[in-house]
């Protein structure tokens, strides 16, 4: 064991990074892979998506609400936190903000005493899940919208919530940008609003569609092309970019690391409808979107929306539970950590069956200069597998463009499966197929690479 520390310190201390590679507070991010977006507020009462502003905080008043059973949910699902839309467009805070009329004070929820944002992130701390925060600067209610003080309103609010409820994980900025009470539009200081970010919360990332930290998908169906990089200039784009279809696959040749976030709702809403409790999707539609999000380099952001009873639908729980289900039965058993390991090239000193070893932390590497190489697991006996799971060791940047995979079956190589990026995790489904060896071919690289981990599971579920 010491002896292979050793020479895993000895390779990574001569692989070096090339291109843009992630900040310390981004890799954190990639490891949550699966997280819960809730969408609560007005329109919860009203039906709406888009609030108007002028919805009376009458209708603000959820009778039974329980944040410990949205977490307890959360965290029986396998998610590793929550985002709530603290403030959507319509203006109306969740907390008690100094800096507004239109909040839970304003509410006869809890006699105008309650604050949600305290109540949920107290329930995370109980449950170990991460706390994080939607806030969308559009207010179709505050009166300096549209004004050049509303953007000093709208960074105060960021230190309430910023400052009073923990530790954040992710701040959720949506790019959209309307009228407000009276008729105007704002123009956003987006450098401020990320500087006040950083200010009280310097290890939360920021999404946008720009990032800085971690960019919309480009769709809310929650799943990222076959090809997505972690990488684009963020200075093509900006919140509410016209050009979020860019964003689906990133850019190979991108300036800044910048990895794509998938959101997309369990429901056809994103506020709950008592209509729409027939129309959950199933754990199977969740799987499938959690292989085409995760396993596309890219992260799961699930909304599952409260109802006005303050409490997740148990249609939706159900789901859930039957999601989490699913991903045990396909991923709890690797089926590569028994195997003898083989391969083209390596780094000098390297050991190869770091690939297979069960940690990101560790890796196979190639030599400088070697953009095409070949990682042959050999069993002792047929193994049955429909999934292959690929990582790169994105610490030291997105390299690989193509590769594909190949099964030994009577003696003959089959093909399996292709693809062309990898990034933090690539997951492809085949049909089921018994082998005795499986080889990785990474065909083409951008420079010499690095693959962290290479796992082979047996899903209950396969694919034609």
């Amino acid at each position: 064991m010491l002896l292979a520390l050793l020479t895993a310190v000895t390779i990574q201390t001569s692989f070096k990074p090339i291109g843009p590679v992630p900040s310390p507070r981004q890799l954190a991010w990639q490891k949550n892979e699966y997280y819960a977006f809730v969408h609560f507020g007005p329109n919860t009462f009203t039906g709406k998506e888009w609030g108007t502003g002028k919805e009376p905080t009458e209708v603000f008043n959820p009778t039974h609400l329980d944040c410990l059973q949205w977490c307890k949910a959360f965290k029986k699902a396998g998610m590793a936190g929550v985002i709530i839309t603290a403030k959507h467009h319509d203006g109306f805070c969740l907390w008690p903000s100094k800096y507004s009329l239109h909040t839970v004070a304003q509410s006869p929820w809890k006699g105008g005493k309650g604050d949600l944002l305290k109540e949920l992130s107290q329930a995370c701390q109980k449950t170990g899940l991460k706390f994080g925060v939607y806030l969308s600067p559009w207010d179709r209610n505050h009166p300096a919208y549209g004004t050049p003080e509303y953007n000093q309103v709208f960074m105060n609010m960021l230190g309430e919530v910023l400052t009073k409820y923990g530790k954040v994980f992710e701040v959720w900025f949506d790019g959209a940008n309307g009228e407000g009470p009276n008729g105007k539009r704002q123009v956003y200081d987006w450098p401020a609003f990320n500087a006040t970010v950083r200010k009280w919360q310097p290890n939360a990332v920021i999404f946008s569609d720009a990032g800085p930290d971690i960019r919309w998908v480009g769709n809310e169906e929650g799943h990222a092309g076959e090809t997505c990089w972690s990488t684009i200039t963020r200075a093509d784009y900006k919140p509410g970019t016209e050009k979020y279809h860019e964003l689906t696959e990133g850019n190979p040749d991108g300036a800044d690391w910048v990895p794509a976030e998938c959101d997309v709702s369990i429901r056809p809403g994103w506020f709950y409808r008592a209509t729409e409790d027939d129309q959950v999707k199933s754990p199977e539609a969740l799987l499938d979107l959690y292989e085409r999000s995760v396993g596309h380099n890219g992260s799961f952001l699930l909304n599952v929306p409260a109802g006005p009873d303050g409490l997740i639908h148990k249609q939706d729980v159900a789901s859930l539970m039957g999601l989490r289900k699913l991903i045990d039965a396909t991923y709890k058993k690797n089926l590569a950590r028994h195997c003898d390991v083989t391969a083209t090239n390596a780094r000098e000193g390297a050991t190869i069956d770091l690939a297979v070893d069960g940690s990101q932390a560790t890796y196979w590497a190639t030599q400088d200069g070697v953009t095409a190489a070949s990682l042959t697991l050999i069993f002792p006996k047929r193994v049955e597998l429909n999934r292959i799971v690929l990582q790169e060791a994105i610490e030291f940047g997105q390299r690989i463009s193509e590769f594909n995979v190949e099964a030994m079956v009577n003696g003959n190589w089959i093909p399996l499966a292709n693809g062309t990026t990898i990034g933090h995790k690539r997951i492809l489904k085949t049909s089921n197929v018994t082998a005795t060896q499986i080889r990785l071919n990474v065909t083409m690289a951008k420079a010499c690479f690095a693959i962290s981990e290479l796992g082979l599971y047996l899903s209950p579920h396969s694919v034609p």
